[in-house]
């Protein structure tokens, strides 16, 4: 088979033409492809392998890890190939969502810190040390944190604000649920926590003063709000200049029983959709990530989103 017709058949699936999309800015790993995509390693891998047999791409390899990129010594009719590959790329109806993803995670290659983080989240649970707990860590972390005010928006019964109202100057925790906002509030008042406010009230119109606020926590509360954009837009008008949202969330999945199991309006979100609404509502310093994966059935995994207003 000739060159031409390899590059041919290579470009008439439409993944292998969200690959070379996703390639068009800069050289990129099998396993970012797979964070950028939600596809499987197996079959990114042969898409590449294809793609690359037919003098598409190049690839190199750092470490353990291959980084693919657009052939920059491709002859004539190979480079016009690739570049009506690239504009028909732009089409697709994952372009949007792809190019959000593609441009956190080139953003977080460069954050050496974030590294870091990795490398030691993924020790830490294959390693016992007495007395070194996630639990531990939360306690030493909020000893730290400055006394700021905060909402807990979607607080349920408020145990991450009691943990908050140990160390801040205030915090509010806004509920829907009147059994939980009374239950919380009882709780706040035994343990005598008096800069603990409960307040009734919804996510898209949280009973709070405009720009009162330093930091908003929605932790695993925005999957039940009926327009979680409009959450995120409200947040946005509560925090000070300079303030911080902080969103813990799953990602997308398929489990249906959450539905009537939890309550769940939303199966997670995808990183690009919360990357899009903070940017939407006027965040900047925007970072998304997964930073936890539960090893049993139906293996949810938490996204953690931070911005700055």
């Amino acid at each position: 088979m000739t060159t031409t017709l390899k590059s041919l058949r290579a470009l008439a699936d439409l993944t292998r033409l969200r690959i070379i999309g996703l390639l068009e800015r800069d050289e990129i790993s099998v396993n970012e492809l797979q964070e950028v995509t939600r596809m499987g390693q197996s079959r990114i891998s042969t898409h590449l392998g294809l793609l690359q047999e037919s003098g598409l791409l190049q690839s190199r390899r750092e470490g353990k890890r291959t980084f693919y990129k657009l052939n920059q010594d491709a002859d004539g009719m190979t480079r016009e190939m690739i570049q009506l590959a690239v504009r028909a790329a732009k089409e697709l109806p994952e372009c949007g969502a792809d190019q959000v993803n593609l441009r956190r995670i080139l953003t977080r290659r460069s954050e050496v810190a974030q590294v870091y983080f990795n490398q030691v989240a993924g020790r830490f649970d294959r390693s016992y040390g007495p007395g070194r707990s996630w639990q531990a860590f939360g306690h030493l972390l909020l000893r730290v944190l400055p006394p700021l005010v905060v909402a807990d928006l979607g607080s349920g019964e408020g145990l991450l604000s009691e943990l908050l109202a140990r160390r801040s100057k205030k915090v509010i925790a806004v509920d829907n649920s009147e059994k939980m906002v009374a239950f919380g509030a009882n709780k706040a008042k035994k343990n005598g926590l008096k800069n603990l406010e409960f307040r009734m009230g919804d996510l898209e119109a949280p009973p709070i003063e405009a720009e009162s606020v330093d930091l908003v926590i929605l932790s695993q509360s925005l999957h039940h709000a009926g327009d979680p954009a409009r959450a995120i837009a409200s947040a946005h008008k509560l925090l000070v200049a300079g303030g911080q949202i902080m969103i813990l969330d799953l990602l997308k999945h398929s489990f249906e029983q959450a539905r009537e199991l939890h309550g769940d309006r939303w199966l997670g979100f995808a990183e690009s959709d919360l990357h899009h609404w903070l940017e939407a509502a006027g965040f900047k310093k925007i970072e998304v990530s997964v930073v936890a994966r539960e090893e049993q059935a139906p293996h949810f995994q938490t996204l953690l989103a931070g911005a700055v207003r």
